[in-house]
């Protein structure tokens, strides 16, 4: 079996993809059909022309001008029913989707009407493309401690049946002002007993990875590739077994790595560290779920047992149920 062949029929679980950048191109194409006005592009080739980012603060941009045409609950549940179809279409079995209560809340839609859309979206992922759903709701960090009220009341008051975590996402660089806000929120949340998976340690360095481990309670990492410019940081997460979800093409695309050749996930393996992949929002970096483990395979030079390591590393770090997670670590070994 070649290696490609292998990476496809490996049964993967994505835990690092965001609702709203888990749009295909066709999907965002029927949102501005739908909502017509806005200022995303109606035509492919303008809309492949528009995901073209500069940097971080350009895709932010963008990022929010799609975020725009989400106005209705419907089309909440279109989003992740679409995202459900893409990911099975790579064997993919399993999906922990952030989603973002804030930007929903902005554009007028009620929460117990989100809840229901999410409810039913996961619903009609797992009987019409056998996707499993967990959400992650998550803080975006530049609006402070107005989202994260507003996220956390959500996630207690009328939170979807599959949700299993609280997150914390957006301008890294902007939390050291909300510091105390965020923690709160994360303490609540876990409280409650939700998971916490922030993104940290991708636009800025180690110490905000160190917020997220001791202040925010942190058992999964977003990003956390700058863990490297710490020793005693790498070791703390070696210890304690702290998933990184990594996203390679999702670095390089925001500028955060020059050069797919330059990206850390080489070293953070050589490290002893627990990684798993994922894509972050797939359509607007030009990748998919299946492709971030091709590039592992075709950049890094990374055999079968490593892939099928990272596969069972991404089922281990999830928030399934355990009869699951046997089930699917029994067919990666399987297929090994």
């Amino acid at each position: 079996m070649k290696i490609h062949d292998f990476i496809d029929a490996l049964p993967k679980a994505e835990l690092h993809v965001h609702l709203i950048g888990s749009a295909s191109v066709p999907t965002v194409l029927e949102l501005a059909r739908r909502h017509p006005g806005g200022r995303v592009p109606t035509t492919e080739k303008e809309l492949r022309a528009f995901y073209a980012f500069r940097d971080f603060a350009d895709f932010a941009r963008v990022y929010g001008t799609v975020n725009a045409l989400v106005r209705e609950p419907e089309d909440v549940a279109t989003l992740v029913t679409g995202l459900a179809r893409d990911l099975a279409g790579q064997n993919g079995r399993y999906a922990e989707v952030t989603v973002t209560p804030y930007a929903h809340h902005v554009v007028g839609m009620p929460r117990r009407a989100v809840t229901e859309a999410l409810d039913l979206a996961a619903r009609q992922a797992l009987d019409e493309h056998g996707v499993r759903i967990g959400y992650i709701f998550d803080i975006p960090g530049e609006f402070g401690a107005e989202a994260a009220r507003i996220t956390l009341e959500h996630a207690l008051t009328e939170p979807p049946q599959a949700l299993v975590a609280f997150g914390l996402a957006g301008i890294e660089q902007e939390r050291v002002h909300h510091r105390d806000a965020f923690r709160d929120a994360f303490r609540a949340a876990r409280a409650a007993g939700l998971h916490s998976v922030p993104h940290a340690g991708e636009m800025t360095g180690p110490e905000t990875i160190w917020e997220a481990v001791e202040h925010l309670g942190a058992e999964r990492i977003g990003h956390g590739i700058s863990c490297l410019d710490d020793p005693r940081l790498v070791a703390r997460l070696r210890a304690e077994r702290i998933p990184l979800d990594v996203c390679p093409t999702s670095n390089v695309r925001t500028g955060q790595v020059a050069r797919i050749e330059d990206h850390p996930l080489p070293r953070l393996l050589a490290e002893g560290l627990t990684v798993t992949l994922g894509s972050d929002d797939p359509p607007m970096f030009a990748t998919t779920l299946t492709n971030e483990y091709r590039v592992a395979a075709d950049v890094f030079g990374l055999d079968r047992h490593a892939l099928a390591s990272l596969a069972g590393n991404a089922v281990t770090a999830s928030y399934l149920d355990s009869e699951t997670k046997k089930t699917l670590l029994a067919e990666i070994d399987a297929l090994l």
